[in-house]
């Protein structure tokens, strides 16, 4: 399916090969570069991405919650955006999501290991796909993608990845490169979803998960920054 945004003409799902691509260039020039990337230049470049990311955020959450009637600005929903970072907040540490991935990610590396440069693909591949399928960006940016067919969020997200699978296969090598595979299984089946479950969706429900999402790719902005 082709959806129409301003004058942009985009198929739902191209949010999810664009990213795809970008994890397979940018691992793939990582491994070219083979660590000869300076620390110096790897923050540098982290932190000018998560300026990008924050003004990003910045820019949904605030079309969110503000509205123009006549002459008078107008909030809306506030009360809801700070109900569910709260919520959320507090789900998330109860059942410790964080913690939780953190130690699958552990094991599947303690599994795989056997020593030399296996090891460092295992470490690579597991360290890379955490990274491109946890997180705000890739539950939003895909669900965005089918829901409002809307990819933005993903092409944003796309250019993150690049920088950052570059970094971790300069220094892990070309496990990092597969990553590209499992994100685009994860991404893809939640675009399809949102696909199916949109009919079901009001455009109040949607704008309202599309706020709180730019609220949590603001807070990412933040935490690459500092």
């Amino acid at each position: 399916m082709v959806v129409q945004i301003g004058m942009e003409l985009y198929m739902t799902g191209i949010g999810t090969i664009v990213n795809s691509l970008a994890v397979l260039v940018g691992g793939s020039l990582g491994v070219l570069f083979n660590k000869n990337l300076k620390e110096k230049y790897q923050e540098i470049l982290l932190q000018a991405l998560g300026i990008s990311v924050i003004f990003v955020g910045l820019t949904g959450s605030l079309s969110g919650l503000f509205y123009v009637e006549g002459s008078v600005i107008k909030t809306k929903d506030i009360m809801l955006l700070i109900l569910s970072l709260a919520i959320g907040s507090l789900f998330g540490e109860l059942i410790g999501i964080e913690k939780g991935i953190e130690n699958v990610g552990e094991k599947i590396k303690k599994k795989f290991s056997k020593g030399g440069e296996n090891d460092t693909f295992i470490e690579g591949f597991v360290s890379a796909t955490l990274l491109v399928c946890v997180g705000a960006m890739a539950v939003v940016g895909s669900f965005e993608d089918g829901l409002k067919g809307d990819p933005t969020m993903l092409f944003t997200k796309s250019i993150l990845d690049f920088a950052s699978i570059m970094v971790i296969a300069s220094a892990l090598g070309k496990g990092a490169v597969f990553s590209a595979f499992p994100m685009f299984l994860y991404q893809g089946s939640l675009t399809l979803l949102a696909k199916i479950v949109a009919p079901l969706l009001t455009d109040a429900i949607v704008g309202s998960l599309s706020t709180v999402g730019s609220a949590l790719i603001f807070a990412i902005g933040i935490n690459m920054c500092f």
